[in-house]
């Protein structure tokens, strides 16, 4: 029965038919737009998260009823979706197997270390074997639906740490279970900063094909350069650590990620390339912004005559997703206490050196108050409530990485769902700004277009943007895909 539907697949695609995709765990549809933007067709996604649910169909189902984007927005636990049941959902009637062509995403890693090779193999013979375990069942629910629409090739995201979780390579405990159900697999890790994304992002990619179609999984090359700082480098060398190379006892189904050579490539698109066409922010500096939930309703038109990189110029021209003559979510915390903070920092400072800038500018406050007569005991309750209004309350020895102030001439470190939280991880290059990113500058450093949507206000969005894969990496490796499925 699994060779016949493969092979309808294979036919159906052959006769110039669009394969189509599920994202599990899509996020906001980060995976989603790449994969689109691609040839994809979307069946559907499923997403626990009601924001970034929202989110996807915003984006992906807005020419659709809106009895059919409801069913689109709505948040999902995969733990209780079954695939029949969600396919149904979505109109299709025939039997799930002959539906879906390759299914995406990123399912979340923190308990799978406990279950090792024993439990997922038991998933084969056991659909409903997850729920034996539910610290462990979203990758295995992950698995279930392989097993039961039986994709023609698979695409899964996660951490680094993924490869050295626990001691558990878990990326070579799901390639084992994927070749026990006929695919051939590969995992290797991806930077995205390699592939245009102005952002140093690392990532475990696994990609798989069924053997019926006799592909090699294949990783992109890459088209940017930039030699990593240190910490992405032994980052990477400590996720690797568990790759066993022994002649005799080795991890088979990984390969190395490939190579960047410095002379043929571009050099990697910087944080001025990304975000320096967008308008200055300076309204916060005069009074102008206050503490409260950030929504979309304004419409930011660009500034008239600024001259455009490659890149911004295509995030205001990706197809489908074209700008409307500005951006309606560029809109930053209210940070009142740290403006002056944020002025005084160089390229590349991190809480540490913020800390210092503080309690100079606090020993500028109170020479000032002496000068006007106003001496105040340290310690007292007065010197305290001086100090908080300038000083940071962190411990600059416990939380070195907290800031960052960005460079101008580099790509940004990485964007996490922290952003969720606060943005002090991304403060914007241009001192005369004195600020952390907009949402829309987030979006623009994960490779998000300008005219895709957000739903929610302002925290939800960074969190999304932050938990999302780049765009553009998702693009340049659905473009293997086609290559694999024998597309052109």
């Amino acid at each position: 029965m699994l060779n016949k539907t493969i092979r309808q697949k294979i036919a159906r695609l052959e006769a110039g038919g669009r394969p189509r995709l599920v994202d599990l765990f899509a996020g906001c549809g980060g995976i989603s737009l790449g994969f689109h933007r691609a040839g994809f067709e979307l069946v559907g996604a499923v997403e626990f998260d009601p924001h970034a649910a929202q989110s996807h169909a915003l984006n992906f189902s807005r020419e659709a009823p809106k009895h059919i984007r409801d069913i689109h927005a709505r948040a999902r636990d995969i733990t209780s979706t079954e695939p029949a049941d969600f396919l149904r959902e979505h109109g299709h009637q025939e039997p799930p197997e002959r539906v879906v062509d390759v299914i995406v995403g990123g399912p979340p890693c923190q308990a799978f270390a406990r279950v090792g090779r024993a439990k997922l193999r038991e998933v084969l013979e056991h659909p409903r074997a997850f729920k034996l375990d539910p610290r462990s069942n979203l990758y295995l629910r992950y698995l279930h639906y392989v097993r039961e629409l039986q994709p023609l090739a698979l695409l899964m995201e996660n951490v680094p740490d993924v490869l050295n979780y626990g001691g558990h390579n878990i990326a070579e405990e799901i390639c084992e279970t994927l070749a026990d159900l006929g695919y051939e697999c590969r995992y290797t890790l991806l930077n995205s900063v390699f592939y245009g994304v102005p952002e140093m992002r690392e990532r475990m990619f696994l990609i798989a094909y069924h053997e019926s179609l006799k592909a090699e999984p294949a990783f992109p090359n890459p088209l940017n350069y930039i030699e990593l700082p240190r910490g992405y480098v032994s980052s990477r060398q400590v996720a690797l650590q568990t790759l066993r190379n022994d002649l005799f006892d080795q991890d088979q189904f990984y390969t190395p990620p490939p190579e960047p050579e410095k002379d043929s490539l571009l050099p990697a698109v910087t944080a001025y390339d990304a975000i320096s066409d967008l308008p200055s922010i300076t309204e916060h500096l005069n009074g102008g912004l206050k503490r409260g939930a950030r929504r979309f309703t304004q419409l930011v038109p660009y500034p008239k005559k600024k001259p455009l990189s490659d890149f911004a110029r295509q995030m205001r021209e990706w197809p489908g997703f074209e700008a409307n003559g500005g951006v309606l979510d560029h809109v930053i915390r209210s940070l009142p206490r740290d403006y002056q903070i944020f002025s005084k920092m160089n390229a590349g400072d991190e809480y540490p050196a913020a800390h210092r800038h503080a309690l100079d500018l606090f020993e500028a406050k109170l020479k000032a108050m002496r000068r006007n007569g106003k001496r105040i005991r340290e310690g007292s309750a007065e010197y305290e409530r001086v100090k908080r209004s300038i000083v940071p309350p962190y411990d600059p020895g416990k939380f070195p990485n907290k800031w960052r102030k960005m460079e101008r001439n580099k790509p940004a470190r990485t964007l996490m769902a922290h952003l969720g939280k606060d943005s002090y991880s991304h403060i914007h290059y241009d001192s005369s700004q004195a600020r952390t990113i907009s949402v829309r500058e987030a979006a623009r450093l994960q490779s998000f277009p300008d005219g895709f949507a957000f739903a929610g206000t302002m925290n939800p969005a960074f969190r999304q943007i932050g938990n999302a894969v780049p765009p553009l990496l998702a693009y340049r490796i659905a473009m293997t895909f086609k290559t694999g499925l024998g597309l052109h």
